[in-house]
């Protein structure tokens, strides 16, 4: 059994592409390595490419004898998005569009796709479910929806099916010290507050601290980024038994505010998180956090680290690779 997994050199699929390997299944990485790197891939197969090379994915598949993939392969800078919309359309719609394509031309019909929370935008309720209507307030989270329509509708006129996976704030980093996320192209939260503490001189910017919340700062639901693997994991063995395609979010259940993610750095780091408060960003909701009964129920998945963990593999990462994996 093989999987195919797209972006895989980047750090959330380096960091489920190894945990695949963990169970036994081969995998082969494609990565253009715009925003991935090579050292995170390791020993797995690797071919530098993209996933909208539709001869080069049917080759791939055949020579690999790849069963089913996961899709991670996408550009995800939202404010990048705004000011370029045609790069976001043409590399993460047309381009998924023409792997699934490839991957029906050569028979392989189980997807795992990384979709994003982004699609609910301000949800009227929270915790969010999975049926909220979408307000997307990107172009990046409109081309998430798009792909996960056009996977539907695949699954509708033919034998592919697929798992959706609504990611909420995939954070932290593999548990050994090994894996990790690179601050200088992060758009989130924690790998800043890992540059504020290491590098005083650049203080983290709290983008607003008047929202309708405890304390006024913006509060979001942060994950694991090794349990969110274990969902990928999951998401595969559903499609393998036989299960029907689902869209499914992938989170803790619970929010958590900006400064409580500060007051948890120092109080597990040990060290003053420098900060400065501006204004609130556009479309930015002052709540969004994750109803995650679906995927327990049907995976058997769960969450199983804290907002510690969390706070202390991301501390270990930044501090030996300040440079990420050119470190």
């Amino acid at each position: 059994m093989t999987t195919l997994i797209t972006g895989g050199a980047g750090y959330i699929g380096s960091i489920t592409a190894r945990l695949i390997r963990s169970t036994g299944r081969g995998v082969v990485v494609l990565d253009t390595l715009e925003n991935g790197h090579r050292k995170a891939v390791g020993d797995a197969p690797f071919v530098q490419g993209d996933v909208a090379d539709t001869q080069l994915v049917e080759r791939i598949c055949r020579e690999h004898d790849v069963e089913d993939v996961v899709h991670f392969a996408a550009y995800k800078a939202v404010g990048e998005s705004m000011t370029n919309p045609a790069k976001y359309f043409h590399n993460n719609v047309t381009g998924s569009q023409k792997l699934f394509e490839a991957l029906s031309n050569v028979g392989v019909n189980r997807v795992v796709f990384s979709s994003t929370a982004g699609i609910y935008g301000t949800p009227e309720n929270v915790p969010v479910t999975e049926d909220a209507e979408p307000r997307c307030e990107s172009v990046y989270a409109e081309t998430k929806l798009m792909i996960e329509k056009t996977l539907q509708w695949y699954s509708r006129t033919s034998s592919m099916r697929h798992v959706s996976l609504r990611y909420f704030n995939a954070a932290g980093a593999a548990t050994d010290g090994t894996l990790g996320e690179d601050w200088r192209y992060s758009q989130n939260l924690i790998p800043h507050v890992m540059r504020a503490v290491l590098n005083p001189s650049t203080p983290l910017t709290v983008f607003g601290n008047d929202f309708p919340t405890p304390d006024g700062t913006g509060v979001r639901d942060y994950i694991h980024v090794e349990d969110l693997a274990h969902a990928h994991v999951a998401a595969l063995n559903h499609l393998r038994d036989g299960g029907d395609s689902v869209t499914c979010n992938v989170g803790t259940g619970f929010g958590t505010s900006v400064m409580q993610i500060i007051e948890a750095t120092e109080r597990v780091t040990g060290k003053t998180v420098p900060y400065t408060v501006s204004a609130r960003r556009p479309g930015d909701p002052a709540e969004c956090y994750a109803d995650t009964h679906r995927i327990q129920q049907l995976f058997d998945w769960s969450p199983t680290k804290t907002l510690d963990d969390i706070i202390a593999t991301a501390y270990a990462w930044h501090s030996s690779h300040p440079l990420g994996h050119d470190s």
